[in-house]
C-alpha cells in the first residue's frame, strides 16, 4: 500500500483518541508496532482500534499496549503522534519506566517471572531425564528383556542419578543466582551463597524431617536449629533479594582499595548467617504450608479442586498473573518430586486448540479462518496469546466460556485420577514428555487431553461461533463464484541468513506467528550476517540494525526482522552496511549481528522473512527445506494478474 495514499495524521489522531490522550503515559515504536505505556488498559476498546485504517491488530504484553501497524508505515504514524504532543521516550526509558511504576501484584509477577524463566529449561530437561529413567528402569519394561532392576549395575544407576538429581539437589543455588541477576547483584556471589545453603556439611533438611533417619539439626547457641535449605524455594528467593541489597550497600560504603574482596566477603557472610540462623527455617515452614494447601485443593473430593484450578487458569493468563504459579510448581517439585499443578493447568492449551479448530471449520471469513489456523499452530507448542487475544476475547465472551468449562472438566478428571507430571516448562504437544516416566500416567493424560480438546471443539461449534465469521469477508466474491488466478511473473525470495528453518507459526511472538505482518518463513541463524533476498530498494533500515524493509523490483514488500524484541538492545551487537533508499542486488550484505549477544540478553535470535503485502498476491509459498543457505530459495510469491469468475463451468471475464 503506497504511503502517498495514506492520511497518517488522521490515523494517528484516531489511535490517540481511542487509546486516550489522558491515558497515555508515554509512547514509542519499533519496526512494526506502536508501543504505549498507559494508565488503564481497560479503558481501551480493542475492537474499535482494530477497525482503524492501517491497524493490523492490538495486544497488551510486558506492560505495553501494542498497536500493530507494519514496517515503513509505523514510522509515519509515529511522527504524527509526536506532533500531537504525546510524550515519546526511548525503548530503555520506557522499559525502566514500566518497572519503576509497577506496584503490588504486577511487580511481584514480573520479578518471579524474571527469576524462574532462566531456570525452567533446566527443570524441564531434568524432568525428561527422570521420565527416561522411569521408562527404562520400569519393571515391566525390563521384564520384556528378561531382566529386573537388580540386574542394572550400581555404577550405571549412580551415573544416571547424577543426571536426574543434580538440578533439584542444588535448586536453591540456581534460584539465588537468578535472583541476584534480577536485582542487579553479582550472580557468582549469589550462586556461592546458594551452594552454602545446601552444603553437604549441614544436616540435610529432608533427613532432619524424617524421624527414622537419625539425623538431627545442629544447635546454634544451644537454641537455634541449623539445617540445610534443600527444597526451599522461598528461602532461596529471599536470600537472593537480601544478598543483592546487601551487596549494593557494601559497595557504597566500602573504600575502593577494599571493595573488590571485602564486599563479596561481607555479602556472603551476612546473607548466609541471616538465612541459616532464622529466616530460612521460618520461610521453609511457610512454604511447606503453601505446598500442602495446593495439594489439598488438588485432592479435593470429586475433582472439584481440579475444576477450580483448570477453569481459573485461563483467566489468570488473561490478566497476566499465571507467572506466580511457577514458584509454587517449583516448590512442589522440590518437596514432592511431582507437579500436579501444571498437569491441571495444561488442559487450557488443549481446550484452546479445540476452540481454534471449531473456528477453522465453521468460519466462512477467510481472515478469521487464517487467524485461527495461525493461533492453533502457535498453541500446539504452548504459545497461547494468539488464541486468547485473536479469538477468545476478540469476538465475544462465549468462546472463552467454552474454554473455561472444557479446561475445568479435563482438570477435574485428572485430579480424580491423580495424574501428575515430573517437571514443568513443556506445554500441549511437548507436554506428553513429562509423563513418560509411567505408562499409566501417560495414557490417562493423553486420553483426557484429547477429551478436553474434543469437548471444547463441540461446545464452541454449537454455542460460541460468532455470527460475523459465518459470512464471507466483504471483499470476497459471492459464494457461487469461484476465483481463478493467472500468474504472469514469479517473485523468488532467497534466504537472507543461513541456519535452521522453522515455520512462521512456530515463532514465539504472536504478531509474527499469527500472520498479522504477512506470510513468510523464519530461520534460527547460525551466522551473524544478513543479505538481501532479492533485487530492490531498501525502504527501511532500522537505526538499531535489527530490521530491514525491502521493496523488490516485482512489487513485494519484504520485512527482515532479526530476533524477538531485539529492539530493546538499542543496536548493541548490530551493524548496518546499507542505508534507507539504497538500491541493492540479491546477495548484497545488509548488516551483521551478534547471535551470542542476543542470546546472552535472554532474547530469541530467530530471523523472520515476511512479505508484508501478502494480500496483494495470489499466494506466498514457503520452501519445504529444513536447512537455510544464503542465496537459496526461501519463498515463492505468485503475483496475480487477472481474476476470472466461473459459474457452472462458464468462465466470465
Amino acid at each position: 500500500m503506497a504511503k502517498d495514499n495514506q492520511n497518517f495524521e488522521a490515523v494517528a489522531k484516531q489511535i490517540v483518541a481511542l487509546v486516550g490522550d489522558d491515558n497515555i503515559i508515554s509512547a514509542t515504536h519499533c519496526q512494526t508496532r506502536l508501543r504505549f505505556v498507559v494508565k488503564d488498559r481497560e479503558k481501551i476498546d480493542d475492537k474499535k482500534l482494530e477497525n482503524v485504517n492501517l491497524v493490523k491488530g492490538v495486544f497488551f504484553n510486558g506492560g505495553q499496549y501494542q498497536v500493530i501497524i507494519g514496517t515503513g508505515l509505523v514510522h509515519e504514524v509515529y511522527k504524527e503522534i509526536e506532533k500531537i504532543g504525546i510524550k515519546s521516550v526511548s525503548k530503555e526509558e520506557q522499559k525502566a519506566f514500566i518497572k519503576e511504576n509497577e506496584t503490588g501484584l504486577k511487580k511481584v509477577m514480573r520479578i518471579l517471572s524474571e527469576i524462574f524463566i532462566p531456570i525452567v529449561p533446566v527443570i524441564a530437561a531434568t524432568g525428561l531425564f527422570l521420565g527416561v529413567k522411569g521408562a527404562l528402569f520400569n519393571a515391566n519394561v525390563l521384564a520384556l528383556f528378561g531382566a529386573k532392576s537388580s540386574d542394572i549395575p550400581l555404577a550405571l544407576q549412580q551415573v544416571i542419578s547424577v543426571l536426574t538429581d543434580t538440578a533439584f539437589a542444588f535448586l536453591p543455588a540456581l534460584i539465588v543466582w537468578s535472583t541476584f541477576r534480577v536485582f542487579r547483584g553479582t550472580p557468582v556471589i549469589g550462586i556461592v551463597i546458594g551452594l552454602m545453603m545446601v552444603s553437604p556439611i549441614l544436616p540435610n533438611a529432608y533427613a532432619v524431617a524424617d524421624p527414622n533417619s537419625g539425623v538431627h539439626a545442629l544447635k546454634a547457641f544451644g537454641v537455634i536449629p541449623i539445617v540445610g535449605c534443600q527444597g526451599s524455594v522461598l528461602s532461596a528467593i529471599v536470600a537472593g533479594i537480601i544478598g543483592a541489597k546487601l551487596e549494593h550497600f557494601f559497595r557504597k560504603i566500602m573504600p575502593n582499595v577494599l571493595e573488590q574482596i571485602f564486599t563479596p566477603f561481607m555479602t556472603m557472610l551476612s546473607t548466609f548467617l541471616i538465612i541459616i540462623l532464622g529466616v530460612g527455617p521460618v520461610l521453609h515452614w511457610i512454604e511447606l504450608g503453601m505446598v500442602g494447601g495446593i495439594k489439598d485443593l488438588i485432592n479435593f473430593p470429586l475433582g472439584i479442586g481440579g475444576f477450580i484450578i483448570g477453569a481459573s487458569y485461563p483467566l489468570m493468563v488473561l490478566i497476566g498473573i499465571h507467572h506466580t504459579l511457577i514458584m509454587i510448581e517449583t516448590s512442589l517439585l522440590a518437596n514432592t518430586g511431582f507437579n500436579a499443578l501444571i498437569t491441571l493447568c495444561a488442559m487450557y492449551g488443549f481446550a484452546n486448540m479445540g476452540s481454534c479448530l471449531a473456528f477453522i471449520l465453521r468460519a466462512k471469513s477467510e481472515k478469521a479462518k487464517s487467524t485461527a489456523i495461525g493461533a492453533m499452530m502457535s498453541q500446539s507448542f504452548g504459545v497461547s496469546e494468539p488464541v486468547l487475544f485473536g479469538i477468545l476475547i476478540r469476538y465475544n465472551l462465549r468462546p472463552l466460556i467454552m474454554v473455561l468449562l472444557s479446561s475445568g472438566f479435563g482438570a477435574a478428571l485428572l485430579s480424580i485420577l491423580h495424574i501428575r507430571s515430573n517437571s514443568y516448562g513443556l506445554a500441549v504437544i511437548p507436554s506428553y514428555l513429562m509423563y513418560i516416566y509411567s505408562g499409566h500416567q501417560l495414557i490417562f493424560y493423553a486420553l483426557i487431553s484429547v477429551i478436553s480438546f474434543v469437548l471444547c471443539f463441540v461446545l464452541t461449534s454449537v454455542f460460541a461461533i460468532p455470527k460475523e465469521i459465518l459470512k464471507k469477508d466483504e471483499n470476497d466474491a459471492e459464494e457461487i463464484l469461484v476465483k481463478k488466478q493467472e500468474t504472469v511473473e514469479d517473485e523468488n525470495l532467497s534466504f537472507p541468513v543461513s541456519g535452521k528453518v522453522v515455520a512462521l507459526t512456530d515463532v514465539v511472538d504472536p504478531v509474527f506467528s499469527s500472520g498479522m505482518m504477512g506470510n513468510g518463513i523464519a530461520v534460527i541463524p547460525t551466522e551473524g550476517k544478513i543479505f538481501s533476498p532479492a533485487d530492490g530498494t531498501l525502504s527501511v533500515v532500522a537505526n538499531t540494525g535489527h530490521a530491514y524493509g525491502l521493496e523488490t523490483e516485482k512489487g513485494a514488500e519484504v520485512l527482515l526482522h532479526i530476533g524477538i524484541d531485539t529492539v530493546s538492545l538499542e543496536g548493541k551487537g548490530f551493524s548496518t552496511k546499507v542505508t534507507a533508499g539504497q538500491t541493492v542486488k540479491k546477495g548484497d550484505l545488509l548488516g551483521t549481528f551478534d547471535i551470542e549477544a542476543i542470546k546472552g540478553a535472554g532474547l530469541d535470535p530467530t530471523v523472520m522473512i515476511l512479505v508484508t503485502n501478502s494480500q496483494e498476491f495470489s499466494d506466498v509459498v514457503a520452501t519445504d527445506t529444513t536447512d537455510a543457505k544464503v542465496g537459496e530459495l526461501a519463498l515463492f510469491v505468485e503475483k496475480e494478474k487477472k481474476e476470472y469468475k466461473e459459474i457452472d463451468g462458464t468462465v466470465l471475464n
